[in-house]
């Protein structure tokens, strides 16, 4: 059946993990001939670009240049209601004169779900986490709702719900109860799923493709295991951490190990580099996890997914946001360890790793998740059920 061009459009946030996640999508609907435009910051344009989508500036207020986020809960939500209030008179001067057939939205643009209300129009959220369940409410938003601030950010997005004419006007549903959603996670991510409304919400596991612009990665000939090192994109300036990487997995015998530091840390930092490590600022991990063994990382849903869906047994480092929640929910499924920031010293970080490739267990379990991972569809299910919105 030939299906007609449609025009859809996209509305993100210029946070790399949230932008990632859906890009294989974007590139799979732009193959199928659809009109694909995306509105986001200048900061991420080169790769919505090179997914082959129609790129729409919109500016941000969300202080990813510095990633000076706030540690209150109110405070950082409040960034993102902001963001919404700017950037939603942009996606109006844009979309008002060339509205399109279907928007997708990412969990944190406000601004693509209001303006999909105002011109009434079909719309889907992309979540690059975890979505909400039956009981979220009591388990986790009400103990927000008690914080400093709570009642006035509140109050304060009712009021913007109302001035611009959404068709949604309470807050908790038009935040947390999409009217339709792909979750761009393995199910075994999702807290409580078993909760979860698979009327409105489909997961479609990691959307990841070949990434040649990452370029490759060739495990070394002479070794016998491999370990990545990762913080992820956001929570890169560790050097202690990576300091105690090196006392434990510096010259272990077997092992060749990758440590990615991101762009906040000098490589100066870390002292004496022992051979069996290289060090970058930045890596192709899924190609690396591809060949690895065994993978310490931060568990940003992104890299939990890439772990689960390559099969490899992890040490989870959370440092922030929903990370302690992911850790935990890797360690319930049997395919990791966890070790807090303030714990993680050279001597725990080399025990969890002997420990952790000595267990048959958690080998059966990766083995095991991995299939059910790739079994969820990704991109192509992701996007046959986009356009099965536009029928």
């Amino acid at each position: 059946m030939t299906r007609r061009r449609s025009h859809i459009a996209m509305v993100g946030i210029p946070i790399v993990s949230h932008v990632l996640p859906s890009l294989e999508i974007i590139r799979e609907l732009v193959a199928r001939g659809h009109r694909v435009s995306y509105a986001n910051d200048p900061a991420v344009a080169d790769l919505i670009t090179d997914a082959g989508a129609e790129f729409v500036p919109c500016t941000s207020v969300l202080p990813v240049a510095d990633n000076n986020w706030p540690d209150d809960a109110i405070a950082a939500m409040s960034l993102f209601l902001d963001d919404a209030v700017q950037v939603l008179p942009q996606l109006h001067a844009v979309y008002d004169d060339d509205p399109a057939d279907l928007y997708l939205y990412d969990i944190g643009a406000y601004a693509g779900r209001a303006l999909a209300e105002t011109q009434h129009r079909p719309l889907m959220l992309l979540s690059p986490t975890f979505v909400g369940w039956e009981g979220y409410g009591q388990d986790v938003a009400a103990h927000l709702w008690q914080l400093p601030g709570a009642d006035a950010y509140r109050a304060r997005f009712a009021q913007w719900l109302a001035d611009c004419g959404a068709s949604t006007t309470d807050m908790d549903a038009f935040a947390d109860r999409p009217a339709q959603a792909l979750a761009l996670i393995p199910r075994a991510m999702q807290p409580h799923a078993d909760q979860v409304d698979t009327d409105t919400v489909t997961f479609v596991g990691p959307c990841l493709g070949a990434r040649a612009e990452e370029g490759g990665w060739t495990r070394p000939a002479d070794a016998e295991k491999v370990l990545l090192v990762s913080l992820g994109s956001a929570y890169t300036r560790r050097p202690e951490f990576y300091r105690q990487c090196l006392a434990a997995y510096g010259n272990l015998p077997g092992w060749h190990v990758v440590l990615q530091i991101g762009r906040d840390t000098d490589p100066r930092e870390l002292g004496t580099i022992p051979p069996n490590v290289e060090v970058r600022s930045w890596v192709p991990q899924l190609a690396i996890l591809e060949q690895a063994d065994a993978f310490v990382t931060h568990a940003g849903m992104g890299g939990s997914g890439e772990g689960l869906f390559t099969g490899v047994p992890m040490i989870v480092v959370p440092q922030a946001a929903d990370q302690f929640m992911n850790a935990d929910q890797l360690v319930d499924l049997g395919v990791a360890r966890r070790i807090d920031t303030a714990e993680a010293t050279a001597d725990t970080l080399r025990t969890a790793l002997i420990d952790l490739v000595a267990d048959p267990e958690v080998a059966r379990r990766s083995a095991r998740l991995r299939a059910d991972v790739r079994a969820e569809g990704g991109s192509m299910r992701a996007a046959d059920l986009v356009e099965k919105m536009l029928d």
